[in-house]
């Protein structure tokens, strides 16, 4: 392999000698790389800031001659603070027992630590408080899936190795039900349906995501609750789950949800973030039992729809 080394937030072209033909993406970076571990490699690919031949990979992408492999960035965490710290946060814990905990997260919490957030995350709160967690070997014990920083609502964690796996496991099948509240911009024509459209990185600004040709596929169904004017409350459910899908799925038809400061400029006066809320969640159990959890919106959100509500009356 020929190049230059990778410093923090430099960019790096490497190409792939006869000696590394066959090696999988992230087992060759992370062994050439100093100070990068293999986890933190594949979040880098998975995130779309490793590309190969120009174009995005995944960690298992074996490599032939000539290869091409650029290096945008590979976010490290600073030394002295690898070590997940427990954070004494409250939790609204909505359902435990010795397998899983249910939490309605509130915005503005991220979910797990990352560059520019490690500490006071919803993994330092749950380590605080269930410190077993850390018997798990991630840097993200327990965590299924995730919730942006500002969607508020329910979010499943799993309390040992086994149901972490069982879980992602499940959640990989798409057969973990997931359910949104939304309020967004315009009446949907149709007021209810399928939305199918690969998403990816957004080839000019690389922190967003955006539907694009060769993206990974993405599939939400969503049906109107009630048209209030200029908005729509709605229901989304996601079957595949990628980052900032629903955001990106709803602005690609012409519909952003309101008050996201990213996608679209769907404003709405008096909220700070995205009206997106993570309202139902249900599972299969390891011993075939199914269970479900509701989430009322939370008074930020509730606060607006009464807005809106008598403004389109």
């Amino acid at each position: 392999m020929r190049g230059k080394p990778v410093t923090d937030g430099a960019e790096a072209l490497l190409i792939i000698s006869p000696e590394d033909v066959g090696e999988r993406l992230d087992t060759l970076l992370a062994h050439k790389l100093e100070s990068v571990s293999r986890s933190q490699v594949q979040r880098a690919i998975e995130q779309g800031t490793i590309l190969v031949n120009d174009h995005p990979s995944k960690p298992s992408y074996k490599l032939r001659e000539g290869d091409r492999i650029l290096i945008l960035t590979i976010p490290r965490v600073p030394q002295g603070e690898v070590a997940l710290i427990p954070s004494y946060v409250d939790l609204r814990v909505v359902y435990e027992d010795d397998k899983i905990i249910v939490i309605d997260k509130p915005a503005g919490m991220v979910v797990h630590p990352s560059p520019g957030h490690y500490d006071n995350t919803l993994v330092n709160a749950l380590i605080a408080r269930y410190p077993d967690l850390l018997k798990q070997p991630t840097d993200r014990p327990g965590i299924v899936h995730r919730l942006d920083k500002d969607t508020s609502g329910l979010i499943i964690v799993a309390r040992d190795l086994d149901t972490l796996n069982y879980l992602q496991g499940q959640m990989k099948a798409r057969k973990i039900f997931k359910e949104y509240t939304l309020l967004c911009c315009g009446a949907l024509d149709p007021p209810e349906g399928r939305i199918e459209a690969p998403i990816g990185r957004d080839l000019r600004d690389r922190t967003k995501m955006s539907v694009i040709a060769g993206g990974k596929e993405a599939v939400t169904e969503y049906s109107t609750i009630q048209s209030l004017g200029k908005y729509t409350l709605a229901i989304a459910r996601p079957i595949t789950g990628r980052t900032h899908q629903i955001r990106v799925h709803f602005a690609a038809i012409g519909h952003p949800i309101a008050g996201d400061p990213i996608y679209g400029n769907c404003r709405l006066e008096g909220l700070n973030r995205q009206f997106l809320h993570a309202s139902r969640l249900g599972v299969v159990m390891p011993n075939g039992e199914y269970k479900e959890w509701h989430s009322p919106l939370p008074e930020d959100l509730r606060q607006s729809l009464e807005k809106v509500t008598v403004l389109a009356s």
